[in-house]
């Protein structure tokens, strides 16, 4: 199942906390919601927590699951193309968002959040640096490099999500990997980046990651249709 993550940001003259509840509450609801492609959707929405980047290039993220044999039939539908693709300017500065197919792999396991639940999520997005071949990229960052993510405290489920390789077939992708990482909460996450564990793991970029495009968001979730996946 390809595990999709459309990266957006509110349109001029939109604040952030606008953008979301239109996101959330209308524009997932009434409109991408109703794609009967879609098998689970999700949306991520980062709050004010500073991680000492400057602001985050995007203030949501949605997470879309769907068979890649009904993918094409998702983007031809009179759900998507008269309703979902046409609101999309009402509420999102569309020049900015970022699609990202990915093949999820699940490094610890962990119950899928629903809601009423506080966890948080750090997503990390990574493009591999120059002379660094995809495949040794994903072996190290699936491997060493998860190892080391593994070790942070208090951490409660972690997947690295690899663009699927079809996306290499028409030209350089513009990232390589997105990498999830839950807490139980904002304290714990703190902990988490103060810990000498992170900084072990973010110095670790050096060996396989373009620190120009490395971007950091958290977020909390909100469930559209899951954790379990429809009919």
């Amino acid at each position: 199942m390809i595990h999709q993550l459309i990266f957006a940001a509110p349109k001029p003259g939109m604040t952030v906390e606008e953008f979301q509840d239109y996101w959330v509450n209308v524009h997932a609801v009434q409109y991408a919601s109703k794609i009967k492609q879609i098998k689970k959707y999700m949306i991520d929405t980062t709050f004010d927590f500073k991680l000492g980047n400057g602001d985050p290039k995007w203030q949501g993220v949605a997470e879309i699951w769907l068979n890649p044999e009904e993918q094409i039939a998702s983007l031809q539908s009179e759900e998507f193309l008269q309703g979902a693709r046409l609101d999309e300017p009402n509420w999102a500065a569309f020049w900015q968002t970022l699609v990202l197919d990915t093949d999820a792999h699940e490094l610890k396991a962990g119950p899928a959040l629903y809601k009423g639940q506080n966890w948080v999520k750090l997503i990390i997005l990574v493009k591999r640096k120059e002379g660094v071949s995809l495949e040794d990229f994903r072996s190290y960052s699936l491997h060493q490099h998860g190892e080391l993510g593994l070790k942070l405290p208090g951490l409660r489920r972690y997947i690295q999500g690899h663009t699927v390789d079809g996306w290499y077939g028409i030209g350089e992708p513009t990232l390589d990997a997105a990498y999830q990482l839950w807490f139980d909460d904002v304290e714990a996450l703190r902990d988490a980046l103060e810990s000498p564990e992170y900084k072990q793991m973010t110095e670790d970029y050096e060996a396989f990651v373009n620190p120009r495009y490395v971007h950091r968001l958290v977020t909390r979730e909100h469930w559209i249709i899951g954790p379990e996946a429809r009919a």
